[in-house]
């Protein structure tokens, strides 16, 4: 069986986005997905990205990491795929209703409510998400935001000097996690811009990630760091992200289609 796919990214972030909206495809497994996902052997991407139809929104957006897990959001997918869409559009995903605008270039999106609970992140045991009195060698007293997936984020004098590709994996498997984690450590530049690296949870280094974006800009808020509006400087370029407390994010960036193409079901199943 033969499927179509359009490879897709945001600031560098890649994805295989397979359009099952009309026609459906087989049942994605785990194995699957990562075999697609792989560089080497198959298409290659951080994220693999399943468009279904939903009764509740006007379609469903499914997400598999790199090593062929399913999470609940992805920021830079989210703008991806409605830049494809080409309209105003809901996103039913397992990490909440999402809606998002096309726009020039890329997408505006409402990302959902964050959650700060301890419960909601969620962590292996009660403490404060604000400050939390853990650390891992230089990276010490983090916080921890879910939006529509757990990250934890660390402000720091210079994230460039974070060897986040060793310990990026040693705090994402860390048991205070039960679900792992996604690790953004963050230099606060000034009182309207950012600069974040992140180690996404089943994926590793990314040039780009939109929920990391969102996140570490609403816990710099909470903290009083920044302002209500921040440009995040990821490796792969800037997301403009708002929020104001008890509000909704809005993350804004660019997205774009790299190629299209078809594969062997069979040759991955």
């Amino acid at each position: 069986m033969r499927i179509p796919f359009i490879k897709m990214h945001g600031l560098g972030n890649d994805f295989v986005v397979l359009d099952a909206r009309e026609n459906a495809v087989p049942d994605l497994e785990e194995n699957i997905a990562r075999g697609i996902a792989d560089r080497h052997t198959g298409i290659g991407c951080d994220q693999l990205i399943l468009l279904q139809p939903s009764e509740n929104a006007d379609f469903r957006m499914r997400i598999y990491n790199h090593d062929g897990s399913e999470v609940g959001a992805c920021g830079n997918a989210t703008r991806a795929v409605a830049m494809l869409h080409g309209s105003d559009a809901t996103i039913e995903t397992a990490g909440g209703m999402l809606s998002a605008s096309p726009r020039d270039g890329g997408a505006s999106v409402d990302m959902g409510a964050p959650r700060f609970d301890w419960d909601a992140i969620p962590l292996a045991y009660p403490m404060d998400t604000l400050s939390m009195p853990v650390g891992w060698e230089m990276l010490e007293n983090p916080g921890a935001v879910n939006v529509g997936n757990p990250h934890v984020i660390f402000f720091v004098d210079d994230c460039d000097a974070v060897p986040l590709d060793r310990l990026g994996p040693e705090i994402e498997n860390d048991p205070l996690f039960p679900e792992r984690v996604n690790v953004n450590v963050a230099t606060i530049e000034d009182r309207s811009r950012i600069r974040l690296r992140v180690w996404e949870r089943g994926a590793g280094l990314t040039k780009a990630c939109g929920t990391g974006a969102c996140a570490t800009a609403v816990h710099a808020m909470r903290r009083r760091l920044v302002d209500s509006e921040v440009t995040v400087a990821l490796p792969g370029g800037d997301l403009q992200i708002a929020w104001s407390e008890g509000e909704t994010i809005r993350m804004t960036g660019p997205a774009s289609e790299s190629f299209r193409g078809s594969f062997e079901w069979d040759d991955y199943a």
